[in-house]
């Protein structure tokens, strides 16, 4: 073994969690115990505190829209509510539904065209959780949660003013509402009547909680919440375990699918109404993977008659999956849109192995309803699947495939009823081209309710977020699919950043009507109806601007060029009262994401047309105290996909370095007062640069993770596992390298986080080994935060703790 693997075996082991408290090892840096929650600047408070625009809730046809009024933020006592971690969910035991915070708490239904509005009444004393209307215009639904049980409400489109209660056992822990394909019922899930109490906790350990491998390979990624315990399997079993029901929205009508409860995963109604497909997860349970990598049943249950049933698959616990790969056996098993009843799903054809070589990786299959006969192939993809997109003629399809080594995407026009199928090819691009993106495909519900592909004539329709070197301008095209030819049908107005939310309606040969979010550097987003064609548009909202103390703040798209050539590129954010020519402390927030190319990696991928909102404990608030802030300032890692971060640290640095030689160039910054920050990867970024070199003054690292020997089998784009590149793994932990972090270094972790791989623990043992090697370093750990922070209380704190960080460590450092 050499010296570095004999130091990564070390500091391995000091990984391990003690029992001790980290901050009360040295009181010095200890806060005082009656410290509390803290508040931030009041001119922060007021803009953390401002009301957010209702969302806006479309019906599938767009001819309905609900606007719900929100609360800003949680409270931290609301956020404290009992939480089930449990198979890696949470759970909101009282309300059988996962934990959330955000809830609507007003609603007003609107009918396109029409500026009049009803409210829709909720129950006193619940919260509304979703809503969803049905794609025949007729009905809506929403949930209701309470501290101790949930309830589904409908109504009709017509008379929203008077919704009815359709049951008050609502259960949405492994999945929400779906409706039936008359539109008019809808499939959800129940609280079994005779369900009793909730196991109880042994108060006195059954035994020893064991696992056991014998030689089979199940390389994973560090998931959190799983199970630990044989009580927890039954706690999990209890509130997972449900009754499949139907429920009439305008009538009184509750019919159980099936006699006996079970772990539903998934339930779907089949085109012409006959049958449900529906999926049921039994154990062996997992302590290593979540729920949905449990075993699985699917099957097609008929809903009349002999009530018949007919199993698709029986999929194993989800072991023994390569690298990256996936599992063998039927996947995405879903209905085939536009015919009565076709189940269609896709598999792998290379055993489910990324790295084996093959002709074809996977291949589609159908199977018609009743199963008189076998599956048949439908077509082949020769890299790995990525989802079909069907027309009204359900004998065209789109497919789409992806493929690994060059991290690239395409996507195929089928004729299937063609005596010769000779696939056209629609997409030919890098996942990273962002100028070369030609839009997502538009869809429309058909008249059972399924997503279908918009086609009029040969053309299909394509909106977009339109990147060029200048911005980003949102687009509509359409495409021949005979062709493969585009054509340009409408461009975002260049002092605007105009979104398509969706394509309404269209007439061949003629330009479409279409819904567009609008918004500008100063103006905040508004939805409008637009006829392209008659050059009319109508406003359905009009939401103010919640924050205009903030108008003044200056943005500009900056770009710039690394030492090795690489384009690179920023948002530059000025303060409100900022007089030119002065150099203001400056701070560096970003995030690191991996290319193939330096060409798609200096592409630009913002726009300075977009209305500026600060909320929540965004680093943008910050503007409010003096600084300057490079936002989104590219920090490209590029390479083979395989060997990219053999050079991690050198390209971090010199992006780095280009960002502030740009501020300092353009006379906006300070160099010596300038802070680097980010959050998740970005914080792993920001302790890298401190470690690394001595471009900054400070550190911001929110959620990080910092000894990537804890996430051993890969990370973010890195498919290598620790034991096939340790050295790689060693050289860009920040952990292996505190001893090189003596720039001051703020760490905040929400001491619930349940991102994969940013375990609290990575901040607790990053901190301890800064103070053990004398550097400067203060870790705020939040109470039942998760990776973002979402009680007012934690976000102030947040902010408080920032602000007080960067002015005594950068802006009142003095030039040096």
């Amino acid at each position: 073994m050499n010296r570095p693997l004999q130091t990564l075996a070390t500091l391995f082991l000091t990984a391990v969690p003690s029992a001790a408290p980290l901050l009360a090892q040295d009181e010095a840096v200890a806060p005082a115990a009656d410290e509390g929650y803290r508040l931030p600047p009041a001119e922060v408070v007021e803009i953390v505190d401002a009301a957010p625009s209702p969302d806006v809730i479309f019906s599938p046809t767009y001819s309905y829209y609900v606007l719900g009024e929100r609360s800003p933020m949680p409270s931290i006592a609301d956020l404290s509510r009992r939480m089930l971690r449990l198979a890696g969910m949470r759970i909101d035991p009282g309300a059988n539904a996962p934990f959330r915070t955000s809830f609507i708490e007003g609603m007003q239904l609107y009918r396109m065209l029409s500026a009049a509005d009803k409210r829709i009444p909720i129950p006193e004393g619940g919260r509304v959780g979703t809503v969803s209307f049905s794609f025949n215009k007729r009905f809506f639904v929403f949930t209701v949660h309470f501290d101790d049980h949930s309830e589904l409400w409908g109504g009709a489109n017509d008379q929203p003013t008077e919704p009815r209660l359709l049951t008050d056992r609502l259960s949405t822990v492994t999945g929400g509402i779906t409706w039936m394909s008359d539109g008019a019922r809808v499939l959800c899930r129940l609280v079994p009547e005779d369900r009793g109490p909730e196991p109880a906790a042994p108060t006195v350990p059954r035994g020893p909680n064991i696992r056991t491998t014998k030689g089979s390979k199940s390389p994973l990624r560090t998931y959190q919440d799983l199970l630990s315990s044989a009580y927890e399997e039954d706690l999990f079993e209890y509130y997972a375990t449900t009754e499949l029901a139907i429920l009439g929205v305008s009538h009184d009508r509750l019919e159980v699918v099936e006699p006996e409860p079970a772990i539903y995963a998934g339930a779907s109604n089949s085109p012409d109404g006959r049958y449900l497909l529906v999926t049921t997860v039994q154990r062996p349970f997992s302590f290593l993977m979540p729920w949905r990598s449990f075993p699985r049943t699917i099957r097609v249950v008929e809903l009349e008659g002999e009530r018949a049933q007919h199993v698709v698959a029986r999929i194993p616990l989800g072991e023994n999956i390569p690298l990256h790969g996936v599992r063998t056996g039927p996947r995405q098993v879903d209905w085939k849109a536009g015919e009565g009843a076709t189940v269609v799903w896709v598999e792998a054809l290379d055993g489910g192995d990324p790295k084996r070589e093959v002709a074809a990786r996977d291949r589609w299959m159908v199977q018609a309803i009743p199963a008189a006969e076998p599956p048949r192939e439908l077509l082949r993809t020769e890299h790995r699947a990525r989802g079909l997109t069907w027309f009204e003629d359900k004998h065209l399809v789109l497919a789409g495939e992806y493929d690994r080594d060059r991290r690239w995407t395409r996507s195929w026009f089928y004729d299937m009823s063609a005596s010769e199928v000779e696939p056209k090819l629609l997409e030919d691009r890098s996942v990273r081209d962002r100028y070369g993106d030609p839009g997502r495909v538009a869809t429309m519900p058909d008249w059972q309710g399924n997503r279908i592909a918009r086609l009029d004539g040969p053309w299909i329709y394509r909106s977009g977020r339109g990147a060029t070197p200048e911005g980003l301008f949102p687009f509509i095209d359409r495409q021949n699919v005979i062709t493969g030819e585009s054509e340009r049908l409408w461009t975002c107005p260049a002092d605007l950043y105009e979104s398509v939310i969706t394509i309404k309606d269209t007439v061949e040969d003629s330009l479409p009507a279409i819904v567009t979010r609008r918004e500008s550097s100063t103006k905040p987003p508004n939805y409008f109806f637009r006829q392209l064609h008659a050059q009319k548009e109508y406003q359905m909202t009009n939401f103010d601007d919640p924050t205009p103390q903030i108008r003044d703040i200056t943005k500009q798209l900056v770009t710039y060029e690394r030492n090795d050539g690489v384009q690179l590129s920023a948002t530059l954010y000025l303060p409100a009262d900022y007089e030119e020519g002065t150099r203001l402390p400056l701070i560096v927030w970003a995030y690191p994401i991996e290319f193939n190319d330096a060409k798609t990696a200096g592409q630009v991928a913002t726009s300075t047309n977009r209305y500026t909102r600060i909320s929540g404990y965004s680093h943008l608030n910050l503007l409010t105290q003096g600084y300057a802030i490079m936002d989104g300032a590219t920090m490209p890692i590029i390479g083979d996909a395989e060997t990219m971060n053999d050079t991690f640290i050198e390209q971090l640095v010199a992006s780095a370095q280009a960002a502030i030689d740009k501020a300092v160039a353009m006379g906006v910054a300070d160099p010596e007062r300038v802070a680097v920050g980010g959050h998740s990867y970005g914080a792993f970024m920001t302790a890298n640069l401190l470690a690394h070199c001595d471009l900054f003054k400070a550190g911001i690292a929110r959620s990080g993770a910092y000894n990537r020997t804890l996430t051993p089998f890969g990370f973010q784009a890195e498919r290598r596992t620790f034991w096939e590149a340790p050295e790689v793994y060693f050289g860009i932990s920040p952990f292996m390298h505190a001893d090189k972090i003596n720039e001051p270094l703020l760490m905040i972790h929400g001491e619930a986080d349940n991102n994969s791989g940013t375990f609290p623990i990575q901040s607790e043992r990053l901190f301890q080994a800064i103070k053990g090697n004398g550097g400067t370093a203060r870790l705020v750990m939040l109470p039942n935060e998760s990776h973002g922070y979402r009680s007012r209380e934690s976000v102030l704190h947040v902010l408080a703790e920032t602000i007080d960080w960067l002015d005594e460590y950068v802006k009142n450092a003095g030039s040096q």
